[in-house]
């Protein structure tokens, strides 16, 4: 009985039914499409940072995260390997010798950290022979000492390919020692920070000029999926040596990209309070009007025997409605759009230079959970009924005597 009135109700002023359900359709959309974009923003730069730099799990002796000192390397590295080798949950891995020294020009000079890799090792993990924008990759044909620079660091030195730089560094033995390399491609990954840092080398040449062959500091492996990283990491470290070798996935590696991954939930729950709260009080304002205009009839159902707590409940179930109907519509709409930039993404490439200085993707493609649609039915329907009190209060207090005779 309630609810047949209740539903004829909500269909007797289509004006104000209809602005109540516009504004539940465009806050559901509109709170879904922001959920999406937040988080397809945070994986977009939890993505890159894998691939350019961390991936899921590194090695690393202990002691070499301290103070990046080159005798401080992965001993036994074969052994390690076919630890790797061994598990499924693996999809590419790769060894580099990791050295900080001076890369010297014509022009000036720069800190960088060098990096020794295993050219198609290297490609497999960061695809890095795909980022070359300018030149070519490592290959077997090239000849002694070439060297791979970021095309941001090119620029700021005013280097070219063909271009001869320097690099000066320490030894194994702790002795300084020089080298000449030549440019044989310019890289580019979006990421400002990682690119004025680091230049590329073949390991072979870095440990020869170190004067010790198979000078390894960093194992990084690349799962096939996220979900098993702890568990990779657990087998790899009650296998080894805790002294001897650290095993560290990517957020212990890097709290910056933790932080994010761990801020995600929390900006979720801020984001739907504050889009719930804009709402609530447009409810509260439609609906209170509603019971405001409806003054005599409601007078008039109350003074022919119907009691109170059923105008109350007939008023959060108007709403309740309003909302059942409306949210669906805001839902579809916002997994159609996520749909759509999710396979399309979100050109924001006319602000690549800022988001380059902090690693973030100049694409951003959005990216929802299922339970996060969920998530956002029960808020609707807790505002909707929170929404909804208010006027249903303002409702009972009412004199069926008084509200009768009010124009």
């Amino acid at each position: 009985m309630i609810f047949k009135i209740a539903w004829r109700n909500i269909w007797r002023s289509k004006l104000r039914s209809f602005t109540v359900m516009g504004s539940v359709i465009i806050g559901v959309w509109s709170l879904s499409f922001m959920l999406a974009f937040f988080a397809g923003f945070i994986e977009a730069y939890v993505s890159s940072a894998i691939e350019n730099d961390l991936s899921h799990i590194q090695l690393h002796h202990p002691d070499f995260k301290k103070d990046k000192e080159v005798q401080y390397r992965l001993k036994d590295i074969e052994a390690i390997e076919k630890q790797v080798t061994s598990l499924d949950a693996v999809k590419a891995y790769t060894v580099r010798s990791l050295n900080n020294g001076m890369l010297a020009t014509a022009t000036g000079s720069r800190g960088v950290q060098i990096r020794g890799v295993l050219p198609e090792k290297e490609a497999a993990i960061t695809n890095l022979d795909q980022k070359i924008t300018t030149g070519v990759y490592f290959d077997a044909t090239q000849k002694r000492n070439p060297i791979l620079v970021s095309k941001r660091l090119a620029e700021k030195l005013n280097l070219s390919l063909k271009s001869k730089v320097v690099l000066t560094f320490q030894q194994a033995n702790g002795a300084l020692t020089s080298a000449a390399f030549k440019i044989i491609g310019l890289y580019q990954t979006g990421n400002a920070i990682f690119e004025n840092l680091n230049v590329y080398i073949r390991q072979e040449d870095l440990s020869r000029l170190m004067g010790e062959t198979a000078m390894i500091h960093e194992l990084a492996l690349l799962l096939n999926k996220k979900d098993a990283i702890e568990a990779t990491q657990h087998y790899l470290s009650q296998h080894n040596d805790s002294t001897q070798v650290l095993v560290e996935n990517y957020q212990q590696i890097s709290p910056d990209v933790n932080l994010y991954e761990s801020q995600m939930s929390v900006a979720t729950y801020i984001m739907i309070v504050i889009i719930m709260l804009a709402l609530i009080f447009g409810i509260i304002n439609t609906m209170l009007m509603a019971v405001l205009e409806r003054t005599r009839e409601l007078g008039m159902l109350m003074a022919v025997g119907m009691n109170r707590s059923k105008v109350f409940l007939m008023i959060i179930l108007e709403t309740i409605l309003l909302g059942v109907i409306a949210a669906p519509i805001g839902l579809v709409l916002g997994f159609l759009t996520n749909a759509y930039f999710g396979s399309y993404g979100i050109d924001l490439s006319s602000y690549s230079e800022g988001m380059e200085k902090f690693g973030l993707s100049d694409v951003v493609y959005t990216h929802m959970q299922t339970a996060d649609y969920l998530l956002i039915m029960i808020a609707v329907a807790i505002t909707a009924i929170l929404g909804a009190l208010y006027p249903a209060f303002k409702a009972i207090r009412l004199k069926p005597v008084e509200a009768i005779r009010k124009i």
